[in-house]
């Protein structure tokens, strides 16, 4: 049949084909076993890019073949979806608001709120997108999660069916060409944005079409007539395209871009196949396959919810035996889904006028979008919470001043930019006064966490300084402390701070870092819920890096006459302080939660040695928190009935004000120094 005049010979029709099921089945089984945690299922992430083709050919081929038949009707396709998607959909979200209300923390179930309305609005990967800052709720603890491949589907729903009307209206013979070079410019975006972008090319629409349109361009193509042995070897082929990356891939593969190619031409290529016979169609479709992959959607809805509540109600990670339990339970409810939600929604007479589908429907984007306003406007409900819980939880919210945007950068360098730093325009520590500082705070995060030490400190002295930090910064010019990116992003930050110093000529710097991680670059294994003290941290000897920097920052800070204050890490928690002291308090466990003595003086010994060296070789001064923070039996989180951290390594600031004291000493040496030197002659 002719392909230019029309585009009706370049789809298939309705006819089922039980091995695009069974495609189903090949699809959502990695990604299941990945997320539970079976380590040979690595790249079982890319069944969902395998679900994105499927997707892409199912909606071509059903607007395509309704606009040849004259039947396509926008108000009709969009109640189709709406069947299809949202019962099973907001069934999950009902039940898992359920459990978050008595397992999630409140900062947690704040996010949780988010997620739902995200969810219901299908902007869950716009939201996710940017919810990847350094303070973020971990990932693996967001129960909604894996509605982000949902929301780019739905995005994709929206447009797509348009895009093909007006090109089947007024370009029919140019549908083919059109959307090829749309699959190739987003494959083009994809494939610069894993190196650029990786967070926005995973997340959004534009980076992501062109796995769709790789099955739409099936959709539309026309298909020889393959002989059966031609048919077979494509449809393996293709399989073992799919296959192949779900156990040779991992999260650390650069994705999506070029490595999701190859999945996405695979399922292509077993579409197209449409192979009827032999050891691959037999493997597609059976009927263990095709029910799988009829319960997928399902049970992509309920997998993760399951593993991530688990884990929260276990308090770890799965074992292979919780593991197990995780994949039968997902089996289980996706069944329940699929028979008592699912079929009866689409099939039954659940819901059956147009004005109750569209009625139902907006009812329950209306009340995720409430439950998500109030939810996020009440703080995560820590009314939820036994009052002891609450007031222990709050340390969550107790965060340094200097952590402000008008103090500091984040990872992303938004706040305080270099040309800020390079006219002065810092955030003061201690006193105010129109008279020249007397020091200057320098470093990351744990800076602007220690940072309300100090300041106390020089306020009941009279002694005033400035701050300046940026996240994931060491105060270390020019050093190769981590990976590329980075180093990188901390040149220009680092730059700025040192042309400050030598313009103001600080007699006194205090270099303040997150030592350990620096030097092992690693932070503590399974930090946060699943924190496990008995799995020993990365002992990596990363130091020389570190150790040249410093002792290079030093030597050229003594040369100006600049003298440093070392600063010694706070000891690492794991866990995330305030949610672990609440947790307990609710279970009835005590509050003793710190890791052992010697699990923290392992992880902080080569970071110590490494400023001790330094300290002792430029004659720096060193200020250590574990000096008061530990004591001959374990390091605590708590002081007098202050929740010494916000988190697992940072300061809260009642916690960090409590340890002024631990500065009196080195700032009595810094006003002697200051005054000195102010009184010594000038060259």
């Amino acid at each position: 049949m002719a392909t230019g005049s029309s585009v009706a010979g370049t789809h298939q029709s309705f006819e089922y084909r039980p091995d695009l099921d069974g495609l189903r089945a090949v699809a959502i089984l990695p990604v299941l076993l990945f997320h539970a945690g079976f380590r040979s299922f690595s790249g079982g992430f890319v069944g969902v890019d395998v679900f994105f083709v499927l997707s892409g050919f199912f909606m071509a081929r059903i607007i395509l073949t309704e606009l040849e038949r004259g039947s396509f009707s926008f108000g009709a396709f969009y109640l189709r979806r709406m069947r299809r998607i949202f019962p099973a959909l907001f069934s999950m979200i009902a039940v898992s608001t359920v459990a978050a209300w008595f397992l999630l923390m409140p900062q947690e179930f704040r996010y949780f709120g988010d997620s739902v309305q995200a969810a219901a609005l299908f902007t869950s990967n716009i939201l996710f997108r940017g919810e990847s800052g350094y303070f973020d709720v971990a990932a693996e603890m967001k129960p909604l999660l894996h509605t982000w491949s949902l929301s780019v589907e739905e995005q994709f729903y929206l447009i797509f069916p348009v895009a093909v009307f007006l090109g089947y209206k007024f370009a029919r013979r140019h549908i083919l060409t059109v959307v090829l070079v749309v699959a190739l410019l987003s494959f083009g975006a994809s494939t610069w944005g894993v190196a650029h972008a990786p967070e926005k090319t995973f997340y959004l629409l534009h980076f992501r079409v062109w796995e769709l349109l790789t099955g739409a361009l099936v959709a539309i193509a026309p298909r020889p007539a393959y002989a059966a042995r031609g048919s077979k070897a494509l449809a393996a082929l293709g399989l073992l395209a799919i296959l192949l990356p779900v156990f040779t891939y991992s999260p650390d593969t650069p994705f999506p871009g070029p490595h999701a190619a190859v999945p996405c031409l695979g399922t292509a290529l077993v579409i197209h196949a449409h192979c009827r016979g032999g050891l691959i169609a037999r493997f597609l479709g059976n009927p263990v396959s095709v029910f799988i992959g009829r319960i997928s959607y399902s049970l992509y809805l309920w997998h993760w919810p399951t593993i991530v509540f688990l884990r929260y109600g276990l308090g770890h990670e799965l074992t292979t035996g919780w593991a197990l339990t995780a994949v039968a339970m997902s089996f289980a409810l996706a069944y329940v889904s699929w028979k008592f939600v699912e079929q009866p929604a689409r099939y039954g007479g659940l819901v059956s006028s147009r004005g109750a589908i569209v009625g139902v429907s907006s009812a329950a984007i209306g009340s995720a979008v409430v439950f998500g306003s109030i939810v996020n406007g009440l703080q995560g409900i820590p009314q939820r919470l036994p009052e002891e819980a609450r007031t222990l939880y709050q340390a969550t919210y107790d965060e340094s001043r200097f952590s402000s945007a008008r103090c500091f950068a984040d990872t992303n360098g938004e706040g305080l930019t270099p040309a800020q730093i390079r006219r002065g325009k810092l955030c003061r520590v201690g006193v105010e006064t129109a008279s020249e500082p007397q020091f200057l705070v320098w470093g990351d995060s744990h800076a602007a966490a220690i940072a309300p030490a100090i300041d106390v400190a020089a306020r009941q002295m009279g002694m005033s300084g400035m701050f300046v930090g940026r996240a994931s910064c060491p105060p270390l010019p020019n050093t190769d402390f981590g990976r590329p990116a980075a180093v990188k992003r901390c040149i220009e930050h680092n730059s700025a701070v040192m042309s400050l110093i030598e313009q103001k000529k600080f007699a006194f710097v205090f270099m303040v870092g997150y030592w350990p991680k620096y030097v092992h670059r690693a932070g503590l294994p399974g930090e946060g819920v699943f924190f496990d003290p008995r799995v020993k941290p990365s002992w990596t000897d990363w130091s020389a890096p570190v150790k040249a920097g410093l002792n290079t920052t030093l030597t050229k800070l003594a040369r100006q006459g600049t003298k440093a204050v070392l600063v010694m890490d706070v000891p690492e928690m794991g866990y995330e302080v305030p949610e672990a002291l609440a947790r307990a308090v609710v279970s009835g466990r005590p509050l003793d939660i710190a890791p052992p003595l010697d699990y923290t003086k392992m992880r902080q010994a080569l970071a110590r040695r490494v400023l001790e060296e330094a300290a002792k070789s430029s004659g720096a001064l060193v200020v250590d928190p574990m000096s008061v923070m530990c004591d001959a039996a374990k390091c605590h989180v708590m002081r007098k009935g202050t929740v010494l951290y916000r988190d697992g390594d940072h300061l809260s600031a009642k916690g960090a004000e409590s340890l002024s004291a631990l500065f009196h000493p080195v700032l009595h040496i810094v006003r002697e120094g200051a005054q000195s030197w102010v009184s010594a002659p000038r060259s």
